[in-house]
């Protein structure tokens, strides 16, 4: 199983997930936790989160990646617990305003940025002191299609039909940091993934994927071995073009 892998020592490999109480990350929880992981439920509801938690069979952890003492605290409860890190799925992500290109204002695109670029940065920062204890140290970023110039630039492609400032940005900042993080961090494997349009609450359960395709490649990227690949984007049938 690939969470048999050794992780920090004891064999089993722990992962932290943002924004785990529904969607994409809870369903990434429990394929890890089917897997064999020790997962931590990240969320900023404390409520949801703990109630997702209990649930699925997991740790849970209060976390909004948009509040840099909420993050501190939850890097602390991590140590404390003494369970390490080994895996960092930045998933948390919101798409903002629905608001057309000539209305979107300044403070729109930085409400979606708080959550979907500073957060992703602030996030990984905090806890890449204890990622590198780890012995296989692994981020997955979670992007989309939207953020890829490739794919919202393909007219066979549904993404290019949307026109959007704040959450298509974000996403391709996401997919930057994670390149440039790849080359800072060349000890862990760092890779970005696009789930897919799948049907969340994020976007009004619409979308042809359900919530299980679109952790495929979320999934897979959370365990790869230290020689597996790193500063990748890629979905669940792939490489995508970035």
């Amino acid at each position: 199983m690939p969470g048999a892998v050794e992780g920090h020592g004891d064999g089993m490999t722990t992962t932290l997930i943002t924004g785990a109480n529904k969607g994409l990350g809870h369903e990434t929880a429990r394929r890890l936790l089917a897997d064999g992981h020790d997962v931590w439920v990240a969320a900023r509801d404390p409520e949801r989160g703990q109630a997702a938690a209990e649930e699925l069979g997991a740790r849970f952890v209060l976390l909004d990646v948009t509040d840099a003492a909420s993050v501190a605290a939850a890097v602390e409860t991590v140590r404390a617990a003494g369970t390490g890190l080994d895996v960092l799925i930045n998933n948390a992500g919101i798409i903002g305003a629905h608001a057309a290109v000539p209305d979107t204002t300044v403070e729109n695109v930085e409400e979606v940025y708080a959550t979907n670029v500073f957060g992703l940065i602030r996030v990984t920062q905090a806890f890449r002191p204890l990622l590198e204890e780890s012995e296989r140290p692994v981020v997955v970023n979670v992007s989309s299609g939207l953020g890829s110039l490739a794919v919202t630039s393909d007219p066979d492609r549904l993404e290019s039909t949307i026109v959007t400032l704040a959450y298509t940005s974000s996403k391709s900042a996401v997919n930057m940091l994670t390149a440039q993080y790849a080359k800072a961090y060349p000890a862990m494997r760092i890779n970005v993934v696009d789930p897919g349009y799948t049907a969340t609450a994020l976007n009004g359960h619409q979308g042809p994927q359900t919530v299980t395709e679109g952790t495929d490649a979320i999934v897979r990227m959370a365990t790869v071995g230290p020689d597996g690949p790193t500063g990748t984007y890629s979905d669940r049938h792939g490489a995508v073009g970035w």
